[in-house]
């Protein structure tokens, strides 16, 4: 892998504050307006990641800045809870920036994996399928493309009936602790195998939804079906710019699956958007799920809206 060293002639780097939100929003707006057409982050977007538990500024992030102090350049590095797989994201427009952010973030994604035990770590870059630059720096670095997810939409016009009943299926409202407990466990048995997924403790996953600005847990569910845990749904705001509600996670364990549960609480969620006003609800689907995960959001009339590419490394 061949980067380069040094940056160029009159730009500075330090680790962003939280202060930084605003500025860096403007980078980010701009490199996404070029390559896809809109913005695509809000500034709770950028509030939230700037301040979200366990993420270090100091080591896990830059801030690239030119002569008259504006951002030219973003990266960070993102660890999986001590597993060697490390989430990275590398913002500039410049050629010369984001190579020399590429070899910050690939040199800390190897200091995280050597601190969790492990030689060589998995690194994963998320590419919108429209930046063909981003793409071309980093197959050259020896990225290759590992999954697609799709951003899905529907749009509600006038009211959205709830979900015909499922015999034995109840959701339960995540107001309550022991009900928070329990769809944490829905989590991690709903998700394991998928793409980049790693397990987390109750503690931790409890705080990062916690710190997020567009979350509040009246927006988690949990499904029981013949009383027993079957599925949750995890709905945000994250999408209120565009005046939908938005599906950060949707789980069934796969004792249950094939049951109808996920529909129910797909069409839980619209009814829910369609009934406070908001023009459609927005998910995101790995397009290489190991579940029918696609063939449903499409059966339920949801389509494609935007694709990207996670682009995969293992380095050491």
């Amino acid at each position: 892998m061949c980067a380069m060293n040094a940056l160029p002639a009159g730009l500075t780097v330090r680790s962003p504050h939280p202060d930084d939100a605003e500025p860096i929003l403007g980078l980010v707006h701009a490199y996404t307006t070029a390559v896809i057409g809109f913005a695509d982050y809000t500034l709770d977007d950028m509030r939230d990641e700037l301040s979200r538990p366990g993420f270090d500024l100091a080591r896990d992030a830059w801030l690239v800045l030119d002569a008259a102090g504006a951002p030219v350049g973003y990266a960070t590095a993102n660890g999986k809870s001590g597993s060697d797989q490390v989430d990275v994201d590398v913002v500039s427009a410049d050629p010369a920036v984001a190579d020399w952010l590429f070899t910050r973030v690939l040199d800390r994604a190897r200091e995280i994996g050597r601190a969790g035990g492990h030689e060589e770590v998995t690194v994963d870059q998320g590419v919108y399928r429209d930046d063909t630059a981003l793409r071309a720096r980093v197959a050259a670095l020896g990225f290759a493309a590992a999954t697609t997810f799709h951003r899905m939409r529907i749009d509600h016009v006038g009211a959205v009936p709830p979900p015909a009943p499922v015999p034995g299926l109840v959701l339960r409202q995540g107001v309550r602790e022991d009900v928070r407990r329990v769809a944490h466990e829905v989590w991690n048995a709903s998700f394991d195998g998928h793409f980049g997924f790693v397990p987390k403790p109750y503690g931790q996953w409890h705080a990062e939804l916690e710190a997020r600005s567009t979350f509040d847990w009246p927006g988690l569910w949990l499904a029981e079906l013949d009383g027993r845990p079957a599925g949750f749904l995890a709905w945000t705001d994250q999408f209120a710019d565009e005046k939908c509600g938005y599906v950060g996670h949707l789980g069934v364990v796969p004792e249950a699956r094939g049951r109808g549960v996920a529909k129910h609480l797909l069409g839980h969620a619209f009814h829910l958007d369609a009934a406070a006003g908001r023009v459609g609800t927005i998910l995101h689907v790995d397009s290489n799920n190991p579940t029918p995960a696609l063939t449903l959001y499409e059966s339920v009339g949801m389509r494609p809206v935007l694709v990207i590419d996670v682009w995969r490394v293992r380095v050491a």
